[in-house]
Parts: C-alpha cells; structure tokens; sequence
C-alpha cells in the first residue's frame, strides 16, 4: 500500500496529526439493525466470530456506515481461550460460559501453550482481509483480553458481580492463581503477535475486570501480567501501538500508565483533564465520552466531544466512549458522534 499511513496509526505513534482520530469500542454490533439483521440468521455467536466471512461482514459494518478511523476486528475477549483448553460459550441472554470453570492444580497444569495460527486461523484470515481492503482510509485494529480478566472468566465460568470465586483462590491459593496469569500472559502475547503479524496495526488490551481489584492487588494480579504481555510484543514489535482499557479504572490509572502501554484509554468517570494530568506525558489518552450520551441531543454529543478534545489538547489523544457503545443507542445519534468527531475543528472554532 502507498500513500500516508492512516490517521488513528499516526495518532497513536504520537505524530503531530490534523485532528484526533475517532472510533467507538463495540462499534460494530447490535445497536446497528444490519447487524440485528445477519444475527436473526446466524443466532450463534461463536459462528458469527469464527467464521471468517461473517466476522469479515460485522467488522466492516460500522465502517460502511459511518467511515471511522479506525475498524476493529469482530471477535471475543475470549476467542482465544479453547486454543488453550478452557472451551466455552455465549449464550445471548446469559453471556459467556465455561464448563468446567478453571479451579484446580489439575486443570491449570493440563493447560496447553495457545498456537494462534492453528487454533485461530479465521482471526488471521479476517484480519488480512481487513487491512487489503481498508486500505489507508482507516487503522486496522485488533484486541486481546488480558490475562486477569480472561482468568476471572475461566475461574467464576461466568460474568460476576462479586469476583468472589477467583478473589478466593487469589487470597487462598495465589500460587496457583499466578500459574494460571503467567499461562495466559505468554499466549495472549503470542497471540497479540499473531494479530499484528495478521494485519493489526494498533492491539487494544482489555482487562475490564481488572477495576474490580483494589489497588494493591491490582499491583500483584493484574499489573505484572499486562506487563508480561506487552514486554513480550513490544520485544518483537516495538512500533506496534498497544492501548489499555479498564472500566472502573479511576483508582488505578497511575499503575496503568507504568505498564509499558503507549496509550491508556479512560473510562468516562474521570475527567479527560483530571486523566492526563494524572499519566506520563508520553503515555496518550483514549475516550472518553460517556455511552450514555449517546441516548441524548445531538447538541449535547457535540458538545461533550468539544469539551473532551479541548482538554486532550496537546496530547496524544484518540476520540472515543468511555466504554463500548450501548445496545439501543439511536444509530442516527452514533452518526451524529462519528461526525462531530470529524469536524471537531471547526465544532472547536465555532466554540471559542
């Protein structure tokens, strides 16, 4: 490909840019009907992640419709999680389960090394195809679980409210908890590779459970397996952008901005201002519109986006939610931010 690199990937890497870039996590899902369309046809959700033609349609769904930045790979958190032996499903009204949950020596001992290009070739595939056909219009991104959020999953084998399954083992059994994080740090890396290998120009970690954990066991149990992974990218791919995101990360974002990533994406219960001040000046900032404004006035989403940008000002800054875009959001109102985004220089003129 020729011509200038795409704008969410110059952005990241901290080059001066003509405005921030904008993209929405959970762009593509069910708040659009084409989407709520191809579902009724496809009710299953590993199918429509794991088939690479399916994944492929979802992926580029908002990308048709609205033109963002940046166009993120369609899959799971947890796609990656039977290549390694923990198999597991989502069901639409439920959310993900895993039978059996991961909870003894045995079965975190039984725990096979993830070999991406085997386990996961429809990831490589649709990521390919993403990047051939997006061209420079747009960065492809892909994204990962990290590792203790993927093992709050596998340890409670299912969503939780308390954590108190795997906040057990951790305080009863931390050995064994520590297996099982640097088991999933070392794949997940791999696998991280793979995406970036595959197309990716920008990983977004989530560890969205990690903001359930105080701050001193954020230290010991989330902290230095984010770390692991990204020592291990950024090894054999230093030029590669990584983005962390966790909700509910207010008490944590100085440990987050430690962690080796090149941006820390903030959720919408910190202030934009109060975020940078609060992170190393070369750590950039993602977000961090709050979801819920989406369900507001135009007026109102512009004039958030304006206040958001003015205060990133002067920092590496991507447009975004403060988390994923909320299923009965208007589409006309994701338009609307998706727009404002775009012309937030003349919103910032017309604002002064």
């Amino acid at each position: 490909m020729t011509g200038t690199a795409p704008l969410l990937l110059r952005a990241a890497r901290g080059e001066q840019v003509e405005r921030p870039p904008v993209w929405m996590m959970r762009q593509a899902g069910r708040y659009m009907k084409v989407y709520r369309d191809l579902r009724d046809r496809h009710p299953g959700f590993r199918e429509r992640s794991e088939n690479p033609d399916l994944s492929y349609e979802i992926s580029m769904q908002p990308f048709h419709a609205f033109k963002p930045d940046g166009v993120i790979l369609f899959s799971d958190i947890l796609t990656p999680l039977p290549g390694m032996g923990i198999d597991f499903d989502i069901i639409e009204s439920r959310g993900p389960i895993i039978e059996p949950a991961i909870r003894s020596q045995a079965q975190v001992d039984a725990l096979r090394p993830l070999d991406p290009a085997e386990a996961l070739p429809f990831v490589g595939e649709v990521l390919g195809r993403l990047r051939q056909d997006v061209g420079n219009e747009a960065a492809v991104l892909g994204f990962v679980g990290a590792p203790w959020t993927l093992a709050a999953y596998a340890v409670e084998g299912k969503s939780s409210k308390t954590y108190s399954v795997i906040k057990q083992m951790a305080f009863r059994e931390p050995a064994l908890l520590h297996q099982l994080l640097g088991h999933l740090a070392d794949s997940i890396a791999t696998y991280v590779r793979y995406q970036i290998d595959s197309g990716a120009q920008v990983v977004q970690l989530f560890d969205s459970w990690a903001g359930q954990l105080s701050p001193i066991d954020y230290d010991v149990f989330a902290a230095p397996y984010q770390k692991r992974v990204i020592d291990q990218v950024k090894a054999t791919h230093p030029d590669t952008p990584l983005i962390l995101y966790i909700s509910g990360s207010a008490g944590v974002l100085e440990r987050m901005g430690r962690t080796g990533v090149d941006i820390v994406s903030l959720d919408w219960t910190v202030d934009m201002a109060d975020g940078i001040a609060r992170l190393p000046e070369h750590v950039g900032v993602q977000g961090n519109v709050d979801p819920g404004l989406l369900f507001g006035t135009p007026e109102a989403i512009r004039e958030r986006i304006v206040d958001t940008v003015r205060k990133a000002r002067g920092r590496k800054h991507i447009l975004n939610l403060g988390h994923g875009i909320l299923p009965g959001t208007p589409e006309e109102n994701a338009r609307v931010f998706f727009e404002a985004g775009k012309a937030v220089n003349e919103l910032l003129g017309a604002a002064v």
